[in-house]
């Protein structure tokens, strides 16, 4: 697996991933009907920097980093991951965490922080918990699932330097 910088044309096929995630409504906070072009800004130019991870030239999945607060928070960074339906479970989401704090720390930033991950997100809950993540902040009743009705929304925070 090789992750790197998303470059332009790698939009094309992060775009998939993107809508099928957030046409879902079961993790992220987006607009279900979120356009292409506004996915594009969303995923593309508002972080600071945007990876893909690819498996024999196929990106598979996808992460965003950016600082989390300005100023007296700058320090700390927020991180958004996707990965393809036809690749969960093959280790994906956790090669792209892992890389995704090398780089925040590689970029001067102490902490990293996940602002709103439903709690019915339980592949992410375990997999964030195991990589250090500590459950910080619970909003209740603050995320809108598309089945389960109104769940709890979690903060996710971990020191890395």
């Amino acid at each position: 697996m090789i992750i790197r910088e998303a470059t332009e044309q790698d939009f094309d096929a992060i775009w998939p991933i993107f809508h099928e995630i957030v046409a879902a409504g079961e993790t992220y906070a987006y607009d279900r009907d979120t356009s292409q072009n506004e996915a594009r800004r969303i995923w593309m130019h508002a972080p600071r920097q945007t990876f893909v991870a690819e498996v024999d030239g196929r990106i598979l999945g996808t992460y965003y980093l950016k600082t989390n607060q300005a100023g007296p928070g700058s320090h700390v960074c927020n991180c958004g991951y996707m990965v393809a339906s036809q690749a969960r479970g093959m280790g994906v989401a956790t090669a792209m965490c892992d890389h995704s704090q090398q780089t925040a720390v590689a970029l001067g930033y102490k902490a990293m922080q996940f602002n709103f991950v439903a709690s019915t997100n339980e592949g992410a809950l375990r997999l964030w918990q195991k990589l250090g993540f500590a459950i910080v902040g619970r909003l209740p009743r603050a995320f809108n699932h598309p089945t389960k009705g109104f769940v709890d929304a979690l903060v996710m925070y971990k020191w890395l330097g």
